[in-house]
């Protein structure tokens, strides 16, 4: 389109307008006429005057004029007939209007006739009807008023003209729709049609202003047209600023026009500064315009994306989109009421359309959506709208689903995706996600792959969502393939989230799942690889659509349960452990379904009851493993947990009652006035009653010697005894309240074991080797039955129950407290037996660990052995024939399995403080340990008159350590006990009556919450197999159940603090007072001191402290966190605590009580100081653990959001590092006493490596104070270990024998320091509008400060020649010139102004880099393989740093010269080595010159490297 601009002058129309008439009178208006002076227009007035009155009308000179120019305008036929050439008519038309000087009045009057004669509507049509005509061309359509719109000369006044016409056709007819109009019979629509594609506009600025004013008072539906055509009326106009303009001003007043308004921005042309004024309308009525318009609102924003406003847009739709999804029957008048929220409905399909056409064009759309939501940190910033588009993302491709599954995963780990905006998304709008259903399904794949337990339970509820939602059962087999393909993965934690998924499906949707069973079956093929807990699983799942579809009306229903009993009954049969133990989990799981009082009927009437099909499986499993320990033990412990979990009719109760009957017959005996009648000895053996709590009147005991001595011959029955009794006393409980008064005799019975004599010296030499195992298993079951006692009447002191009195609860207080007692002094005997006639003890419990977590276990085993024989194989290793030797004598040896092989990454487990167990031997064919097979004991020479009887009542029973999963398993509730004590009047104070009992407690706890840490941070407590009773307890479950504990815990610490503050001291008639009243035998040399078992409590209590403090569900729960941190809070805080706060906290609030804990364990430590180094560090570390958990409290309120705790507990961050940092100080520059050592400083490097990292890492300065460290302190370190020079460097702990531990510690962290330099210089370098010249100068000197940090410690092997010293040097100085080499482009850009800095840095480092060459030389001389092995990577490194200098000072005018020589073989003296002396002095004296000659011809040389030549 043309512009065209008349040359004539211009013709302005007055502003006042005249509305047209029916007479033939051409409103003033339409008439233009020239500027003239005064006298000529009074003229020309009185010439039209006169030719007015003279001459014909108007009309008839228009049609004169038409008709000159070849337009018959009257034609009875039609539509004016116009002449074939358009092009001269037009041309014809123009020159009459304006090339004489009658032109205006003749234009005037032919506007005049022409305004007359379209004032009737017939007219008016035929002149606005097309005309089509044949040429040699396409066929085009014509009118007589666009033929004279393309007539300069008049354009613009017939474009008013008809735009002034417009209103008086707004109105339709009466009774007529104007949508039913054609396009011919609509004269409003055919006169816009008239100004569509123009050649050109004469005065655009003019007609657009006039037609926006007719547009604003047109009806919508024109309105509309109006609008959508604007590109093409107004044509690429210089400036839109007004239609941009009135078209927002009208959008404001009415929504509806939307559409059209869109439409014409998208097509005008629009500059940047109106483009963006466009989006910000655009962008401003997504929360006003309608759902049905809200498809092109999004469709304009996106495709007018641009790099500089695309961020503005995706997060202005991701704010004001309200895309909420409602499933209920009032939609439609909801629709009404939510304006601008868009529905789950056709629009919302269109939306979705949209949006994915929109990210799948443009691609940068989608990559800038990434970027926009993971800027978005607090969850309720997070909208519905985020998963769609996350699917949308995800639909694209390939390219992009990694990024979506890693945003995706990292939003619900944070908490800012939850379930409940996935409900919006599926539930309800089945049709609008069904095009969707595929990516859905594959993001929940995704997600419970995850190893993070919160996004595996997001994937669990969309698989559920999507199961529930979508009943076809297409999408229903989808979900069940893709689950039972994560069952088949092996991956342990997905395995065990699909079989969840899997459960919950079944407990919502059994009769849906029943028809889809065949999907399922598959599952069944995995039983052999699963572990206990996936199982359960599994057989939960089946079990519960057997129970659905015994009621079932499919007739396909009862094969299901048919199929599962037959599966069940055969694996119960199976020979094999393996398949018997499965088939006791299916089994009981069965009767906890089928036997739930709930489902006692439901059963067809062909069919057995739900409680006769429970009581024959109950009876064909006990039937089946009544001869095997282990599968009855297994069927014993899970029929307990149902019973304690699940409410089984009555019969079934009591036929497990009546069973459990059976106790006493099995295993007690009848004393007859305190006596065993009629004892016999067994295998020789003789016995006693041992461990008696209720003297004479006790009516029966356990009879455990009789049964150890017939247990050598056949299946022991005592390897059932505990499960058996854990589910007596369940059903005690069940049958009678909650108490366990009807077996209460069992807690007070005593053991008959075997004499006392026999542990003795003489006594145990006279044993024969079976007789002494006997011993060793009577001790093992005497110590599993105290255990399982203290599991059972714990109940009765943690639950409350109105038939036991507290009389009663009392006395069972005091029984327990003396079975603890027992317990431990068991345990101790059972030790020392062990540990000089090792034997491989039974299993008590099913090991309930997978196939991997056995691998590691029995690895675990190995490492015992492996750990006795360590110092025998480091000989072997020198000599092939002991290697030889050593082999033949492994394979003729008693172990054919060959579990003794060469261990690979178990010893990493080992080294790693790993407690590791003896190798057991497999189970036979009936589930009996063999006990043939004995470990090689350290030393057999040992037991001498003194090793056997001694016994230290604190010590860790080490030789059990390594058979401790064998044992059954103490419960929570045990830990109640902490909270009571014995008021017996001993001949100790109080506090120290107790202490070895609650230090028991205490390691076992501290023992259970290795389980529940995080994984990575106890990586081994992952490994061993879980503890029983916990694979089924959640860490919610556990912390409500210990804290209760936390005063207690406070209670003990106190006690312990006391006796350490009282003195050392061994008290054996204290031990042997209490022994002897809880019926233990008198046993010589037992070993009771004050203080180490003071010392053990000490550090039990604060290491489970630490632990609690850093469970991540503590951290996260401030109610449970606050009892924890008030229990450990100092009797008085000092305001010194608060030192540095602008405020001090407040109390009760979180940060004061972080502050007290902090405190109070500081105290502790400063109390340990004067007692033990060992225990100090032990407090350092809680006190960090402190810091930790402030610290992980503020990431994550940072990453979820929302404030959990305190907003201000910032504040005291600073405050507890700065006070960590001293307290590792006071450590380290404390003068430790040898007796406070314990065995001096040797094996104590990881605990000073520890301490020295804390005093680093929380300095005010790190940079500063590693070069105070290196600079000043290691370089005047002597190894002649005198007081006087250790007191010179301020730092006791640095010795001879801690001196590479602080080498170590000091270059890790110095290349540490040096790598952080390296990140933030990598962001100052990006481009920048400017670079402070401070910054510049603060990294050159902090480089600086690192470089005389390692030239320091490089330099120590000129006075250390320590081999270890001299290996780090080589090892860590390579590692530091590998960071130094990252900083050069820094350094060679600021070279030209910081000269001055840079050059003596890099020769400063030069000082190290020659001391390392030397160094590698050395130690190829010597062959000294700890240093040789890390010389390849250094020298690599230094020869980059050679040549990255050269680069530097060539590329950078300034004067500087290089010079690279060949470097003289020196050693760490200076002196040079004789391999490359000449052989005569005068030689000599020519090199020396030669060398001089070349330092005064490099004057300005400043950084010169020398290789070496080799």
């Amino acid at each position: 389109m043309v512009f065209l601009h008349q040359q004539n002058p211009s013709r302005k129309r007055p502003s006042s307008f005249i509305p047209p008439f029916p007479q033939p009178k051409i409103p003033k208006s339409f008439i233009t006429t020239t500027k003239q002076p005064p006298q000529s227009q009074n003229e020309a007035v009185k010439d039209n005057q006169a030719s007015s009155s003279s001459s014909s009308s108007p009309v008839d000179k228009m049609v004169s004029i038409l008709a000159d120019a070849g337009c018959t305008l009257i034609n009875p036929s039609g539509p004016p007939c116009l002449p074939s050439d358009h092009h001269k008519f037009r041309n014809h038309l123009n020159r009459l209007f304006s090339s004489s000087d009658t032109s205006p009045a003749l234009r005037s009057d032919f506007l005049s006739g022409f305004f007359s004669y379209i004032n009737p509507q017939q007219n008016f049509r035929r002149v606005l009807a097309f005309l089509k005509r044949d040429g040699f061309g396409a066929k085009r359509s014509e009118s007589l008023v666009r033929q004279l719109l393309l007539v300069p000369a008049i354009q613009l006044d017939l474009q008013i003209m008809l735009l002034e016409k417009l209103p008086e056709y707004f109105d339709p007819n009466p009774g007529d729709s104007r949508t039913t109009l054609s396009l011919e019979d609509d004269v409003a629509r055919l006169i816009i049609d008239q100004f569509r594609w123009l050649d050109f506009v004469v005065d655009p600025n003019t007609f657009t202003d006039k037609l926006l004013q007719v547009v604003s008072i047109c009806p919508l539906h024109l309105k509309k047209e109006i609008i959508g055509s604007l590109p093409e009326i107004i044509g690429d106009q210089s400036s839109n600023n007004a239609v941009v303009d009135s078209l927002d001003q009208m959008l404001q007043e009415d929504s509806e026009i939307i559409v059209p308004v869109l439409d014409a921005f998208s097509n005008l042309n629009l500059d940047e500064m109106l483009q963006e004024q466009v989006i910000s309308t655009a962008l401003s009525c997504i929360r006003t315009i309608d759902g049905e318009n809200m498809t092109n609102l999004l469709s304009f924003l996106l495709l007018s994306a641009t790099p500089q406003n695309v961020r503005r847009i995706i997060s202005q739709i991701r704010q004001q989109l309200k895309f909420v999804g409602m499933a209920n029957s009032s939609r439609a008048s909801q629709q009404r009421k939510l304006k601008g929220k868009s529905l789950m409905d056709n629009s919302e399909a269109s939306i979705l359309d949209a949006l994915r056409s929109s990210l799948l064009f443009k691609n940068m759309l989608c990559q800038e959506f990434l970027k926009e939501l993971s800027g978005v940190e607090k969850p309720q910033d997070h909208k519905v709208i985020d998963i769609w588009l996350l699917i949308l993302i995800y639909m694209n491709g390939k390219s992009m689903q990694k990024s979506v599954e890693k945003i995706f995963k990292k939003k619900i780990v944070e908490s800012c995706i939850r379930e409940d905006m996935i409900d919006q998304c599926i539930c309800g709008n089945k049709e609008l996600v069904q095009d969707y259903f595929p990516w859905f399904l594959s993001l929940s794949e995704h997600l419970l792959a995850c190893k993070e337990q919160k996004a595996r339970d997001f994937g669990i509820h969309i698989y559920t969502c999507l199961f529930g939602e979508f009943g076809d059962t297409y999408f229903r087999q989808e979900v069940l393939g893709a689950l039972v393909t994560h069952v088949g993965s092996g991956v342990s934690f997905e395995v065990n989230s699909s079989l969840n998924t899997m459960a919950l499906l079944a407990s919502k949707y059994p009769q849906e799942l029943i028809p889809l069973s065949a999907h399922i079956n598959g599952i069944l093929d995995y039983l052999e690889g699963f572990g206990m807990e996936h199982l359960h699983k599994v057989y939960e799942v089946f079990s519960k659509l057997a129970l659905a579809a015994r009621s079932s009306t499919y007739c396909f229903g009862s094969s299901i349960a048919d199929e599962l009993l037959m599966i069940i009954r055969k694996q119960v049969s199976h020979p094999d452990i393996k398949y018997k133990k499965m088939g006791l989990i299916g089994t009981l799981k069965v009767v906890s379904c089928l036997g739930d009082i709930n489902n006692a009927s439901g059963a067809s009437p062909s069919q057995k009851s739900n409680c006769e099909e429970a009581l024959e499986l109950l009876r064909t499993s006990l039937d089946s493993c009544k001869q095997l320990c282990l599968p009855l033990v297994l069927f014993y412990d899970e029929l307990t947990t149902i019973l304690l979990h699940k409410k089984l009719q009555p019969e079934i109760v009591e036929w497990v009652g009546k069973h459990a009957g059976e106790f006493e017959s099995k295993f007690l005996s009848d004393l007859q006035g305190g006596q065993l009648p009629g004892t016999d000895s067994y295998c020789g053996l003789e016995g006693e009653l041992w461990m008696n709590l209720d003297g004479d009147i006790s009516p029966i005991c356990l009879n455990i010697l009789s049964l150890s001595s017939s247990s050598l011959q056949s299946t022991s029955s005592l390897q059932v005894l505990p499960a058996n009794l854990l589910l007596l006393s369940a059903v005690e409980r069940l049958t009678n309240q909650g108490s366990l008064s009807g077996i209460d005799a069992l807690l007070g019975c005593p053991l008959y074991l075997p004499s006392s004599k026999y542990f003795s010296e003489a006594g145990w030499q006279s044993l024969k080797a079976n007789q002494k195992q006997i011993v060793c298993l009577s001790l093992y079951y005497a110590a599993n039955w105290i255990r399982e006692l203290l599991n059972a009447f714990s109940t009765q002191v943690t639950g409350r129950f109105e038939c036991t009195s507290q009389a009663t609860k009392m006395d069972i207080i005091a029984k327990l407290l003396k079975r603890l007692r027992n317990l431990v002094f068991l345990e101790n005997l059972l030790n020392n037996c062990i540990k000089y006639h090792p034997l491989s003890l039974p299993e008590l419990h099913l090991q309930t660990d997978n196939s991997e977590t056995s691998l590691l276990n029995k690895a675990n085993n190995r490492v015992h052995l492996e750990k006795n024989g360590e110092h025998k194989k480091t000989q072997d290793n020198n000599s092939p024939k002991k290697r030889k030797h050593r082999k033949t004598s492994k394979e003729s040896s008693s172990d054919p399995n060959g579990k003794l092989r060469q261990p690979t990454i178990f010893d990493a487990l080992r080294k790693s403080g790993a407690v590791t167990s003896q190798d057991v031997s497999n189970e036979d064919s009936n589930g009996q340990s063999s006990m043939g097979q004995t470990f090689i004991p350290t030393d057999p020479d040992s037991c001498n008159s003194t090793g056997l009887i001694s016994l230290e009542v604190s010590a860790v029973t080490k030789a059990l350590e390594a058979q401790r999963f064998k044992f059954r398993q103490l419960h929570v509730q045990c830990y109640s006990l902490l909270m009571f004590s014995n008021n017996e009047k001993t001949c100790c104070p109080d506090p120290e009556v107790e202490l070895p009992l609650y230090l028991y407690l205490l390691r076992d706890l501290h023992y259970k919450l290795d389980y529940f840490m995080p994984p990575g941070k106890q990586f081994l407590a992952r490994c061993l197999s879980a503890p029983a009773g916990l694979t089924r307890m959640t860490l919610e479950e556990f912390l409500s159940s210990v804290r209760p504990l936390f005063p207690n815990l406070r209670r003990h610490f106190d006690n312990a603090i006391l006796v350490l503050k009282e003195g050392d001291g061994t008290c054996e008639d204290h031990w042997n007072i209490h022994s002897a009243s809880v019926g233990n035998p008198e046993v010589a040399n037992i070993v009771f001191s004050k203080s180490a078992v003071s010392t053990l409590v000490f550090k039990e209590v604060l290491n489970s402290f630490s632990k609690m403090l850093n469970l991540l569900d503590v951290q996260m729960h401030k109610s449970v966190l606050s009892y924890l941190l008030e229990a450990f809070q100092p009797r008085e805080i000092s305001e010194n605590v608060f030192s540095g706060l602008q405020h001090s906290p407040s109390p009760g609030t979180i940060e004061y009580l972080y502050l007290g804990a902090s405190s109070f364990i500081e105290d502790a430590l400063d109390m340990a100081c004067s007692f033990s180094f060992m225990l100090a560090s032990e407090a350092l570390l809680t006190l960090e653990s402190v810091v930790t958990s402030v610290q992980t409290v503020l990431d994550k309120s940072e990453t979820n959001g929302k404030v959990i705790h305190s907003p201000s507990i910032h504040r005291i961050l600073p405050n507890l590092r700065s006070r960590l940092g001293t307290s590792a100080q006071k450590l380290l520059s404390h003068n430790w006493d040898s007796e406070n050592l314990e065995n001096g400083w040797k094996n104590k490097g990881e605990i000073i490596q520890k301490i020295l990292q804390i005093y680093l890492e929380n300095s005010e300065s790190k940079s500063d104070l590693l070069d105070k460290l290196a600079c000043s302190i290691l370089p005047v370190v002597s190894f002649s270990g005198t007081t006087v020079e250790d007191d010179h460097h301020g730092f006791p702990t640095l010795c001879n024998a801690t001196f590479v531990v602080w080498c170590r510690v000091l270059h890790e962290g110095n290349i540490a320091i040096l790598n952080k330099l390296v990140k933030e210089i990598a962001l100052f370098m990006k481009p920048r509008a400017a670079v402070q010249i401070e910054s510049v100068e603060k990294h050159l000197i902090n480089i600086q400060k690192s470089v005389n940090v390692v030239v320091s410690l490089v330099n120590l092997c000129r006075t250390h020649d320590k081999v270890t010293v001299r290996a780090m040097s080589v090892k860590y100085g390579g590692k530091f010139v590998d960071s130094f080499l990252k900083v050069f482009d820094f350094l060679q850009a600021h070279f030209q102004t910081h000269n001055e800095l840079i050059i003596p840095l890099v020769t400063e480092l030069q000082k190290a880099t020659r001391t390392i060459q030397t160094l590698c030389s050395e130690a190829k001389g010597s062959k000294q393989t700890a240093i040789t092995s890390k010389i390849p990577a250094t020298k690599r490194s230094m020869e980059r740093f050679l040549f990255r200098v050269k680069a530097l000072l060539h590329s950078t005018s300034s004067g500087c010269t290089f010079w690279m020589g060949n470097l003289k073989h020196k050693d760490l003296t200076g002196q040079v080595v004789s391999s490359q002396a000449y052989a005569d002095g005068q030689n000599n004296n020519v090199d020396e010159d030669l060398a001089e000659a070349v330092e005064d011809d490099q004057p300005d040389s400043v950084a010169s490297e020398d290789r070496e030549t080799e």
